[in-house]
């Protein structure tokens, strides 16, 4: 089998979790010999240092000719068997669809974000869900100016989805999407996207890391130090934890304010800043506990991912995803997304029990091995593959 792997990198200074799940992805393909031809942009290269170029990029973003003509250049001449596309924003477009439609070759589009049913691609605003362009015109998005604070930047995105929604791109032009969660699913449905035609996998991780038998007492939070991560909710809490230290991994925005908080508070917090992939992983091996405290709609965090391989149980907000990924008494504990005394009450019933936290992370380990490891996502995605080509060869996939 064949691949054309398309996938649009966000910039090297502001990684993205969807840049590594993309790569791990094709890796995966390739270590299990499928041969996988790449059609790849990144946002470093992007020019934007005059009006003109930015006028230029918003035009691309909305639908990108020269994408398109690249595109069916190399269908024609690599003849792949199926395109899987990743992220498209801003320089490649839904004009691949078209190029690939052209071309006879099915598509496969893992929706990483909610690009297409809200231009600030996070439903969220202010730090908080928001669902206000949901099945509706973005017009919500513009007032706001949802992406970056920028009326122009939001109204390019804000174009790409009027424009291509009037054209039927995405219903048209995609035989399957992939979404990483039944929430996520549940929010493009009501965004006009097709039930039929998503698939649920989630994400996964390239290596499984071995679980640590001698547990040390304290709590770990590895993310972005910004508001709609809930970081100021769990310092909050840990007002009221006593005897757990907690390591906050990671950097951000609000790092200086936080560090402040703490410092006022007398709460025992080690800062850490960022860290790299296998530090932080050490650090999650070690911890009792992993606390993912959101208040936004997450994707399927890799963080997650990685405590439940380590064997360690997550303490999640009941939000969106979260409260689909961690069961709750099985693999974690839940607690009101924004609510720190709730939060306060959750660690301390595990620190108390030390025997449930055990128990938590025995079954978190099963579960990733269950549903999260590399072969088992490579026989979901070789599935979704096989069985997008038959439909598409009987003529099922799209309507």
């Amino acid at each position: 089998m064949k691949i054309l792997f398309i996938h649009n990198y966000y910039r090297s200074d502001s990684p993205s979790g969807e840049d590594a799940v993309a790569r791990n992805e094709r890796k995966l393909l390739e270590d299990n010999g499928i041969t996988v031809i790449s059609y790849e942009k990144f946002n470093d290269d992007i020019d934007d240092s005059n009006v003109l170029k930015k006028i230029g990029l918003a035009v691309n973003t909305v639908w990108s000719r020269r994408t398109r003509n690249e595109v069916a250049v190399l269908l024609r001449r690599e003849r792949p068997d199926i395109a899987h596309v990743h992220s498209i924003h801003p320089q490649i477009s839904p004009s691949v669809y078209a190029a690939c439609r052209e071309a006879g070759v099915p598509v496969v589009h893992t929706l990483h974000n909610y690009r297409y049913i809200c231009p600030g691609a996070l439903l969220q605003r202010n730090g908080k869900p928001c669902e206000d362009c949901v099945g509706r015109l973005p017009v919500n998005a513009l007032r706001y100016r949802c992406f970056r604070g920028a009326l122009s930047a939001t109204g390019a995105l804000a174009a790409m989805l009027i424009f291509n929604r009037l054209r039927g791109t995405f219903t048209n032009g995609v035989n399957r999407f992939i979404a990483l969660t039944d929430f996520a699913k549940s929010r493009f449905v009501a965004g006009g996207l097709p039930s039929e035609r998503i698939t649920i996998k989630p994400n996964f991780l390239p290596i499984i890391p071995e679980t640590d038998s001698g547990r040390k007492s304290y709590a770990v939070f590895v993310g972005r130090l910004s508001a709609e991560k809930g970081v100021k909710t769990l310092l909050t809490a840990w007002r009221s934890v006593a005897g757990l230290p907690l390591k906050v991994i990671g950097d951000g925005p609000l790092r200086g304010e936080l560090e402040s908080l703490a410092r006022e508070s007398g709460i025992d917090v080690e800062f850490t800043g960022a860290l790299s992939k296998d530090h932080v992983i050490a650090q999650v091996r070690e911890a009792l506990l992993h606390i993912v405290p959101s208040e936004c709609y997450e994707g399927f965090p890799m963080v997650i991912v990685e405590a439940l391989a380590c064997g360690t149980p997550v303490i999640a907000s009941r939000i969106g995803s979260l409260a689909e990924i961690i069961q709750d008494g099985e693999t974690g504990l839940h607690f009101e997304s924004g609510d720190p005394a709730e939060l306060a009450q959750k660690v301390n019933h595990m620190v108390a029990k030390p025997e449930l936290a055990a128990e938590l992370g025995m079954n978190a380990r099963r579960i990733f091995m269950e549903k999260y490891t590399a072969e088992q996502n490579f026989r979901m995605l070789m599935g979704i593959y096989e069985e997008v080509i038959a439909e598409s060869m009987t003529g099922k996939g799209k309507s």
